[in-house]
């Protein structure tokens, strides 16, 4: 599929922009943020808080640092990076550093991968999924059919279950929804 000249160029400031959006590596102190939440969230389950929903909010560069924090302590071997950008109504958009070097793929799979993503957050009974309106390889659009194919190859790496990308995935216990704003999410439980 063609694009005009003037759709690359957008594409290109706006990944430009979601990489210097002042997203450092990662901060401690607000991973620590992230991961307090989680505590306070569990503590409140685990004595039984079952009033009207609780929420919790979280700052696009706590999310990052506490995904950042996670990938490095974690050693994940194949995703190297994940960045996000949240914007109103679950509005999301992304890039994540695939790494398959050293790994068997097949020979048309580039073994170092970095997509930048845009899509909306669906959350539905418990469950939630990422519906991507738009994927691009470096500066390529292509289908998000692809991150099916990486997921499969990673996944065989793994050995673990085959997913997809059209999948829903059980939220983390106790969370009943996520509504995104600009630079924040909010966890209901």
């Amino acid at each position: 599929m063609l694009f005009t000249r003037k759709t690359v160029f957008v594409f290109l400031l706006l990944s430009f922009s979601i990489l210097s959006s002042g997203i450092q590596d990662y901060s401690l102190p607000e991973a620590r943020k992230v991961l307090e939440a989680i505590e306070k969230m569990e503590s409140e389950q685990s004595r039984g808080d079952k009033g009207s929903l609780k929420k919790i909010v979280i700052t696009e560069k706590e999310l990052n640092s506490y995904i950042a924090y996670r990938i490095e302590t974690e050693k994940e071997e194949i995703m190297k990076e994940l960045r996000l950008k949240l914007f109103k109504r679950n509005k999301i958009e992304g890039k994540v550093l695939i790494d398959l070097r050293g790994q068997k793929i097949p020979k048309f799979i580039r073994p170092q991968m970095t997509f930048y993503f845009g899509g909306k957050l669906e959350v539905k009974k418990g469950r939630a999924r990422l519906d991507i309106k738009d994927l691009f390889l470096e500066d390529q659009r292509v289908k998000p059919t692809i991150l099916d194919v990486i997921l499969s190859i990673t996944s065989k790496i793994n050995k673990t279950e085959a997913l997809s990308m059209n999948d829903w995935h059980e939220l983390p216990y106790g969370i009943k929804d996520i509504k995104t704003n600009r630079h924040k999410a909010t966890f209901y439980y």
